[in-house]
């Protein structure tokens, strides 16, 4: 689901990427103010005129609409509004869910009350600053210096997120952290020979988003999702190599999925 008016690139990145990992019908929740202006910008991608809470219920009767993507440029006033109807309240069908950038900013006050409403095929994608805002006191024990071994590592804090929210938790960054609540955990670098630092730019995590709901709507599990689509996420890059725009991500699935299957 899209902002208003001039807030609609990231979505568009999230709905390219989920297209082009396979998702075959992409379509994108957009309020009045700008349905123009995506309509411009997109082909592939179908449109959905989703203005507030009770326009997204009816769009969700909608069974095919398989799996969804909540937050790249969203707004959180709007995220406020349609997160609570997209994840089950007011007798919408929940769907495996992938929690981005403003659909977890807007409950950082109260993240309990976000907490309270995940289940488990839901996916949480924070950055750093995001986890920090989610998860205070998790962040704290992170970033303290350890004054004593063992030290609690990523791994720990993502594990202990995971619980907590009662979902899958991918904590972005070069050492890239996925964990289940049951305590499954993996990592994803893009260090050493799988470096890609041009991957740090504008937009970027709204593909993986994408990605993660594309897989999602392909049937994997919310784990084996973030997994692949993580991995994928830095093999794009690597491809692609320097100079790389977070458009350019979805454009390089081709070619990774010929150089992996033939």
């Amino acid at each position: 689901m899209t902002g208003g008016a001039g807030r609609t690139g990231a979505a568009r990145l999230a709905a390219r990427g989920a297209l082009r990992i396979g998702a075959g019908l992409v379509s994108l929740g957009v309020p009045p103010s700008a349905q123009q202006e995506v309509a411009c910008q997109v082909t592939s991608i179908m449109l959905s005129r989703i203005e507030g809470g009770d326009g997204l219920a009816e769009v969700l009767k909608d069974d095919r609409l398989s799996a969804l993507c909540l937050g790249p440029g969203m707004g959180v006033e709007r995220a406020r509004e349609l997160v609570p109807i997209a994840l089950g309240q007011g007798g919408v069908k929940p769907r495996p869910t992938v929690m981005d950038a403003d659909a977890l900013m807007a409950f950082v006050e109260e993240p309990e009350d976000l907490f309270g409403m995940l289940h488990k095929a839901c996916v949480l994608t924070p950055h750093g600053g995001e986890f920090a805002r989610l998860f205070p006191d998790i962040a704290e024990k992170l970033n303290a210096t350890p004054v004593k071994g063992p030290a609690y590592s990523k791994v720990d804090a993502t594990r202990e997120a995971a619980a907590r929210a009662g979902c899958v938790v991918l904590f972005k960054g070069a050492d890239t952290v996925i964990a289940a609540p049951d305590g499954r955990c993996s990592i994803n670098s893009a260090q050493y020979d799988r470096a890609a630092p041009w991957l740090a730019t504008a937009g970027g995590g709204d593909v993986l988003a994408g990605f993660i709901t594309g897989l999602l709507a392909r049937g994997h599990g919310p784990m084996q999702a973030a997994e692949a689509a993580a991995w994928l996420h830095v093999e794009c890059a690597r491809a692609f190599g320097p100079g790389l725009i977070a458009e350019d991500l979805p454009e390089e699935l081709p070619k990774v999925f010929r150089d992996l299957f033939g």
